[in-house]
């Protein structure tokens, strides 16, 4: 018999599916949010509340109302127009119906009077997270009357087609807007751990919210989350900031040393483009830039980027030069040591955005490189110009900043010249290197101390597992200038065993976006550490120094953090290891009392054995994926734990110490 007449392999035309209306949605969650996990979730809060920051954008919204409810219900409220109640002629039904069903429907396309500027381009948001409910409710206020729908997951109109009640007029208001309230359906969302429905991060939801009210100025933003127990008031957060991106770029610098007191802002419309953008330096080393267009962060940049970083550049090098900081025969500063220690928000509404792919992290339209470039060239010259004293000490830090960085390309040299990377190809002698070349396939584990290294190198899986032991705490780069950096002979392995290096420059900065991960050496860098207080500071020093030298690589997804067991309980040869105290509660019970409770103060403690079939090995490890949702929260939080101001950090941890675990 022929392959084609094997009935086991047979392809007709009946093993062709089509899905109809959201099918698709709630076939293949992750095309449409992502996946399926906690981001995803929260994902679809923040495409309902973007619909109404539209109508704020729009001109006809100043308030939003975004309830985390006890049912495990979202509901988002604004006062805007109201979505059409009125029927669309395409699809027979009101448009509230045919948003809520339809992909691809919306007053987001057309040259009409819905959206002139607007983040949503495909007109999926709102179906997409009706497919991912099991139930939505949304009412409309619009012409004094409260006009009601409701979709019910299993069969929402535009999935299988079935009939539900249409909207109807359910009373009288004096109120204008939308209010969509929606149900996750937990037969959809998974969390990756528990498999359980993930649940909805506060603090999270809480950073995008103010974002969006930073982004929008005199846009309030009012966030309640019930959650709490019924004898303790409800979590109430109200976001309103008149200065927008102003306020922003002083809420970032509220923990670091500023260098000028005024917040430098310009805005102006250009080629059809409405730029704002504001700065502020500080005493920092790094730098702290976000890029938006439409309401929409864009982490990998774009034309607005490059039009506020070109043009810093230049006027900053001719001021220093008219001034005579910067003498005839000295070279002009680079981009980078103009930024050091600066803080910017670039924001532009534009008419048609275009982006580098779905995700829109990076902006390509032409014309805003251009307008940005204008709008920050003439208002930074003015400003340095008005501003003699700031501007000097502007142009003195990015002098410092010059020579930092020679320093540190000099230290660099000396270190290779002294042969502290003793072994062959420039790697560090302590690394015990995997066999395998395939990055996709290799693995670094970082462990403390060479004792944990030991039985880590024993016990890996050789082919494919590397293991670099530090020794001691490595320097906080936080505090510590560049060339410091280099001195420091942990990170100089840490870079030299991943392969770090810039795109041209073998020299890593601080926030340098041309990382080139071509030469990353393992797409799994795994920070294994103690399950001790030493080892959780350890782990952050570790995670500050990937964050500002080699975020691309966090943003990529190749950072982890291993999870090693904190107790092993055992009974009559029967061995249960615990990573938590819930799961050490749970091997009593079953073991029963008399059982024999071992507790690791840290790996080196533990056999080889141990710690691959506990750690190490694939088949049983949990290991944590470092990532991030907002970069602009993250670099504000690495700011307060590891920055110099010590106030910031003191609150902190007294409104976070409730989520510490006490290691005795």
């Amino acid at each position: 018999m022929s392959k084609t007449e094997t009935k086991e392999g047979s392809y007709s035309a009946s093993d062709i599916e089509v899905l109809e209306g959201l099918d698709a949605v709630r076939k293949r969650p992750g095309m449409y949010i992502g996946g399926v996990d906690q981001k995803a979730l929260h994902h679809c809060i923040y495409e309902i509340v973007d619909n109404s920051v539209d109508e704020a954008l729009a001109g006809y919204c100043n308030e939003i109302l975004v309830n985390i409810k006890t049912d495990g219900s979202v509901s988002v409220q604004d006062n805007g127009r109201g979505i059409p109640v009125d029927k669309v002629a395409k699809t027979g039904m009101s448009g509230v119906e045919t948003v809520f069903t339809m992909l691809h429907s919306g007053g987001k396309f057309g040259s009409g009077t819905g959206y002139k500027v607007s983040g949503g381009l495909h007109g999926v948001g709102a179906s997409c997270v009706n497919a991912v409910s099991s139930r939505m409710h949304v009412e409309v206020y619009r012409d004094g009357k409260i006009h009601f729908t409701e979709f019910l997951g299993d069969n929402p109109k535009g999935l299988s087609g079935k009939n539900i009640e249409p909207i109807k007029v359910i009373g009288k208001t004096d109120l204008t807007g939308t209010k969509v309230t929606f149900w996750p359906d937990t037969k959809i969302f998974k969390d990756q751990e528990t498999g359980k429905m993930p649940v909805i991060n506060r603090e999270v939801v809480a950073a995008r919210l103010r974002e969006m009210s930073f982004l929008n100025k005199s846009l309030k933003i009012v966030f309640t989350d019930e959650r709490l127990a019924s004898t303790e008031p409800h979590h109430s957060e109200v976001f309103f900031y008149e200065g927008g991106i102003k306020s922003y770029v002083q809420f970032l610098n509220s923990t670091k040393s500023i260098l000028h007191k005024e917040v430098v802002y310009f805005e102006a419309m250009k080629e059809d483009v409405n730029v704002e953008v504001a700065l502020q330096y500080t005493d920092n080393y790094s730098e702290s830039i976000f890029a938006f267009a439409n309401n929409i962060s864009n982490p990998d940049g774009g034309t607005h980027l490059s039009g506020l970083r070109n043009s810093l550049t230049r006027v900053i090098n001719d001021y220093a030069r008219s001034q005579e900081f910067l003498k005839e025969n000295d070279a002009n500063l680079l981009g980078e040591d103009v930024r050091e220690g600066l803080t910017a928000i670039v924001s532009v509404k534009v008419r048609d955005p275009q982006f580098e792919s779905q995700t829109k992290v990076k902006l390509l339209n032409n014309e805003v490189q251009s307008a940005v470039s204008s709008v920050v060239g003439e208002g930074l010259k003015d400003w340095l110009d008005r501003n003699p004293k700031e501007s000097k000490i502007v142009i003195q830090k990015a002098v410092q900043a010059r020579d930092a960085r020679e320093a540190a390309r000099k230290a660099k040299n000396l270190i290779r010249r002294q042969s502290v990377l003793e072994s062959a190809g420039g790697l560090p002698g302590k690394l015990a290197d995997c066999t395998s070349r395939d990055p996709e396939r290799c693995e670094l584990y970082i462990v403390e101390g060479d004792s944990a290294g030991g039985s880590a190198k024993q016990g890996r899986d050789r082919m494919v597992q590397a293991i670099l032991p530090l020794r001691g705490k490595i320097l906080n780069v936080e505090r510590a200038r560049i060339a410091k950096v280099y001195d420091n002979t942990e990170i100089q392995a840490l870079i030299q065993a991943t392969g770090l290096s810039t795109i041209g420059d073998d020299v890593l900065r601080p926030n340098i976006d041309e990382l080139d991960l071509t030469k990353l050496r393992y797409h799994k860098v795994i920070i294994m550490t103690d399950a001790d207080v030493d080892g959780a500071h350890i782990r952050t020093l570790l995670l500050t120094f990937f964050f500002r030298y080699a975020r691309p690589l966090i943003e990529k997804g190749y950072m982890y953090i291993a999870q090693p067991p904190l107790y092993k309980i055992e009974k009559n040869k029967q061995i249960i290891y615990c990573y938590n105290e819930h799961q050490l509660e749970l091997a009593r019970a079953e073991l029963g009392e008399k059982a024999n409770v071992q507790r690791f103060k840290g790996l080196g403690e533990m056999m080889p054995e141990q710690l691959w079939s506990t750690t190490m090995d694939p088949e049983r490890r949990t290991l944590k994926q470092v990532t991030f949702e907002d970069a602009a929260e993250a670099d504000r939080i690495f700011d307060i734990l590891m920055g110099d101001v010590v106030a910031p950090r003191r609150e902190f941890i007294e409104e976070h110490a409730g989520l510490a675990v006490l290691d005795v």
